[in-house]
């Protein structure tokens, strides 16, 4: 058996789903998709690394057997997020002003400050990983019913200079390999740690601000519309802003459930239905998310019932 075959079965011992990468190298040794032959795990499209990467060790010695491929590690199956401390890539790699006259010299340093700012011990207590250039790649189990992303340097969620993430879509270079001819190597073996939540809060993403909903546009375009159509967004508008506490749900939904009927139809937009019932429930004091729950679902209701009358 081959060092390389081991560390793949090893790895996924873990229950960390692995697939092959090019020898001595970290790009994929799978087929892209352009060259997909439509065969074996593609008969039925093109499968990528991530979906194709396993934990199966009879599909993994099959898959090592055609070559000394180095091993990915695939985190968002493995459900893990790796947090990758690099350092610089030459001696014009300098940090940028918000780092700069700190002492910060790598990723390392980087993310010691940030725990430092966040009132944090700096988590080497968990599984970590020593790259080939010197980096460290520090393992966390991902936080249930969250989905996160790759986060690259600064950039958008990003947690700062030289410290890249890596969660679904993402994948490392597993302990074991070797790229350029410099190892990867386990510093610590211990248990992955689950991710810390001040870490799990700064790389959620953010939900994009929702502008206020303007009424006036919304009546001058309900004031576009066809006469009926406009007689019936009003009459049903006016139902819901007349419904007393304890049936205003109950009106919002039998209200959007009329109208989805003219939106099945083609005689009302959708939005236009949407945003007038919305500002109405509002108005009545129900929350914004509660409106547009209620609201999908009457709308969905009132269309269901055209497609069952047709």
């Amino acid at each position: 058996m081959t060092d390389l075959l081991t560390t793949a079965l090893t790895t996924a011992a873990r229950g960390w789903h692995v697939f092959p990468l090019a020898p001595n190298a970290k790009p994929p040794a799978l087929h892209a998709e352009e060259r997909c032959p439509r065969t074996g795990p593609c008969t039925s499209g093109h499968l990528g690394w991530e979906r194709r990467a396993t934990v199966d060790p009879d599909v993994i010695r099959r898959a090592w057997s055609h070559g000394p491929y180095n091993v990915g590690l695939a985190c968002g199956p493995s459900r893990l997020v790796v947090v990758d401390l690099d350092t610089p890539k030459h001696p014009g790699d300098l940090p940028p002003a918000r780092w700069a006259g700190r002492g910060i010299t790598d990723g390392h340093d980087v993310f010691a400050a940030l725990c430092e700012e966040h009132g944090q011990p700096v988590h080497h207590d968990t599984f970590t990983v020593r790259t080939g250039r010197g980096g460290t790649h520090l393992y966390f189990t991902a936080p249930t019913g969250r989905v996160l992303r790759n986060t690259c340097g600064e950039k958008g969620q990003g947690l700062g200079w030289k410290v890249d993430t890596r969660a679904h879509g993402g994948y490392v270079v597993a302990a074991g390999s070797t790229v350029a001819g410099r190892p990867y190597t386990v510093v610590s073996d211990t248990p992955p740690m689950p991710l810390p939540a001040w870490l799990a809060a700064l790389l959620t993403p953010k939900a994009p601000p929702v502008a206020p909903l303007d009424s006036a546009a919304v009546r001058a375009r309900i004031g576009r519309l066809q006469a009926y159509t406009r007689a019936a967004v009003r009459g049903e508008t006016d139902k819901v802003a007349g419904a007393g506490e304890g049936v205003r749900n109950h009106t919002l939904f039998a209200s959007a459930a009329a109208l989805g009927r003219l939106v099945a139809a083609g005689t009302l937009p959708e939005r236009d239905a949407t945003d007038a019932l919305l500002d109405a429930g509002q108005k009545t004091g129900l929350g914004e998310a509660e409106c547009r729950r209620t609201i999908a679902k009457g709308l969905a209701r009132g269309a269901g019932s055209v497609g069952r009358a047709a």
